[in-house]
């Protein structure tokens, strides 16, 4: 299998240019790659809690499925330990919906009878990412005044696994 390229190579936010459409003949895009995100919500999202934490992006940057799926377990898994598993509402608020494509360009012994360059150079899918501006909320968690400080603490593990810096906003809820 090939070897994952560096987020640094997608994280700039340039004018999408993946077309996919239901349409075969309109679709440049010819698959989608599965989304690695497994879950979105979490923890218990029925009950009332009395404050609000977001986890907000300072700049403007695309963030890769793998990337999100890396913060939510680890952010999950915090609170689940430490809160239990009724004690908190723990939501991803942004969805992977551009696609990655890369141009894989061959080196080596006879790599020029089977290499385009840049012929051909619309790239195959590799991954997923989602397009997040200036401010946005990535994630949302909702616990009571006495969990504040494992909460704070959960949404920070998580901010390490992202490719931006990130600020952590609490709101009490109404």
């Amino acid at each position: 299998m090939a070897k994952l390229r560096k987020g640094v190579a997608y994280r700039g936010v340039e004018r999408p240019y993946t077309r996919k459409s239901k349409f075969k003949k309109k679709a440049f895009v010819k698959a989608i790659p599965t989304n690695k995100v497994i879950s979105y919500d979490m923890g218990d999202p029925n009950k009332k809690f009395e404050y609000m934490l977001e986890l907000k992006s300072k700049i403007m940057i695309q963030i890769r499925h793998n990337a999100i799926e890396s913060a939510r377990q680890t952010a999950n898994r915090y609170l689940e330990k430490t809160l239990g598993k009724s004690n908190y509402c723990f939501k991803i608020v942004i969805y992977p919906h551009h696609i990655l494509r890369e141009n894989p360009l061959a080196s080596g012994a006879g790599a020029d009878r089977f290499s385009t360059g840049m012929q051909k150079a619309f790239g195959k899918p590799t991954g997923l990412a989602a397009r997040v501006k200036a401010g946005q909320t990535l994630m949302r968690l909702s616990v009571n005044k006495s969990n504040l400080k494992d909460a704070r603490m959960g949404l920070k593990r998580a901010q390490y696994k992202f490719p931006c810096g990130c600020s952590i906003v609490v709101n009490k809820n109404e």
